[in-house]
């Protein structure tokens, strides 16, 4: 049987700034979940991330029960947890530059993105044959590795991948290969 993934990425508060941890969602970030309920495909079996953000974006799809994964968890900041970008850079701008352009680096003494990398596709590639369709509220680094992963593209592409808030990401697969699927205009295909 093929697995058919839809990776929804959480919703985001309306933070001007980006910050490394947490952040409850706002009104308006929860209205946008609210709205995006009808347009996500049916599925067998639901999971989200542990993150608050990610666990509320769930409950304001109309989701209440739904199986916490802590593999699906964001990136461990390690020292730079619950800073923002513009604090990382001005303290420690070297790390945050090697961060950024090495795969294997961890400055902050948390997971690199190769860690993170092969923390999803090992989540991935247990999913059970007869999954069916599954849906997962994920954080952004999260669905980033799966892409990475589907493609089998080096770790070094993480970054390559842009994921709104709100965006989804479809994946089928079986027996440890994966294949990205695009959507249509007006939810067809």
């Amino acid at each position: 049987m093929t697995v058919r993934l839809t990776l929804l990425c959480a919703a985001a508060p309306a933070e001007r700034e980006v910050r490394f941890g947490e952040a409850p969602l706002d009104e308006r970030a929860l209205r946008q979940a609210r709205a995006a309920a009808g347009a996500l495909p049916a599925a067998s079996a639901w999971f989200t991330a542990p993150s608050q953000r990610c666990r509320q974006t769930a409950q304001a799809l109309g989701r209440d029960a739904v199986d916490v994964e802590t593999r699906l968890r964001d990136m461990d900041m390690g020292s730079w947890q619950g800073r923002t970008l513009s604090e990382v850079a001005a303290r420690d701008g070297a790390g945050l530059a090697v961060w950024m352009s090495d795969p294997q680096a961890a400055p902050h003494g948390g997971e690199s993105v190769a860690d993170v990398c092969g923390r999803i596709a090992a989540w991935l590639d247990a999913l059970p044959a007869d999954a069916g369709r599954v849906l997962a509220v994920v954080e952004q680094g999260a669905a980033r590795a799966a892409v990475v992963r589907a493609l089998r593209a080096p770790a070094s592409s993480f970054w390559r991948v842009d994921v709104p808030p709100l965006s989804t990401v479809e994946l089928t697969g079986r027996d440890g290969r994966w294949n990205l699927r695009m959507g249509a205009v007006g939810g067809g295909g």
